[in-house]
Order: C-alpha cells, then structure tokens, then sequence
C-alpha cells in the first residue's frame, strides 16, 4: 500500500470509529444524565448556508430550514471526525496509528475545541466561547467533556483496530 493511501485509511479508519465511540459516550450521558447532545441538524443548516455566504447567524434555530440538514450535519460530524485523526497522524506520525498512546490523541481531542469556540459557536450565533448562551460556563465545559471524550475514543478506536488486526499496514 502507498503511504498516501496507508495514511488516509488510516485516518478514515480511526476517525469514523473514533466519532462513533464519541457519539456512543454522548448517547449514554443523554440517556443517564440527561446532558443534552449537538444538534446535528442544525449543523447541517449551518453548513448549507454557508454556500450562500452567511457564515454568521443570530440564532441558526431561526435560519430557513433546508432540505437533508439532518444528514448533512451528521455527515460533516463524521468528516471533520476523520479530517481530526489525519490531523492526529500528520502532527505525530502514522506510526502512532500502529503504536497508539493516550496523551496524542487527547492533545488532539481537547485542541479541536477551537473549532466550536471559534468557528461553530459564533457563526451558530452562541457567540465566541458560547459567550450568548444561557450559560456560557456550562456550554464550555461541555464542549471540553465532547472533544475530551473524542480525543480518548481515538485512541481507543486505534487500540481496539489494532487488536481486531484491521489497521491498514503501509
């Protein structure tokens, strides 16, 4: 296998099951907990409003609807899950994919955290930080607990490929 193609199976590999883990831990806290999970579809919305130029909105709950936002959010959820582990391998080499170890993949995990705090939030309309939230200092910390949580679930995604014999080999 080329080592461009050993890298993005990899990556691929490691995001789509990585995301899952994530979502899967998301899912358990919503149904124990009660600790609410991202609204994908509105992720979607957001994303298909940016091909019309607005990348800022006061409340994308109040955006026009748009046809296939639900399986366009998950689908960017998934895609950006699998962009975050070739990041993960870019910064730390495709050797970790084979030799996984924890504190990479949580460098990454908490790091992707300028995505939402940066981007999301403020282009959602939550604001800089979730600043224009009901409670920004909650909104924080879930967003820390969301990309802590990915981050430990792409390692555990690369243990548990590793283990299953079904990492790509270069």
């Amino acid at each position: 296998m080329s080592p461009l193609l050993h890298f993005i199976a990899s990556a691929s590999l490691i995001g789509l099951l990585g995301t899952a883990l994530a979502d899967l831990w998301a899912e358990t806290q919503k149904r124990l907990l009660k600790v609410p999970t991202p609204s994908w579809p509105m992720v979607g919305r957001w994303v298909a409003h940016l091909r019309h130029g607005q990348f800022i909105h006061d409340s994308i709950a109040k955006a026009p609807p748009v046809p296939g936002e639900a399986l366009l959010g998950w689908a960017t959820h998934y895609v950006i899950g699998v962009l975050y582990a070739g990041l993960l391998l870019a910064i730390f080499g495709i050797g970790w994919a084979h030799s996984p170890t924890l504190l990479p993949a949580l460098a990454i995990g908490i790091g992707t955290l300028v995505a939402p705090f940066f981007i999301l939030q403020p282009g959602m309309g939550a604001g800089v930080l979730a600043r224009r939230t009901p409670n920004p200092k909650v909104a924080r910390l879930r967003s820390l607990a969301a990309h802590t949580a990915f981050g430990v679930s792409l390692f555990v995604a690369a243990l548990l490929l590793n283990g299953l014999g079904l990492m790509p080999l270069g």
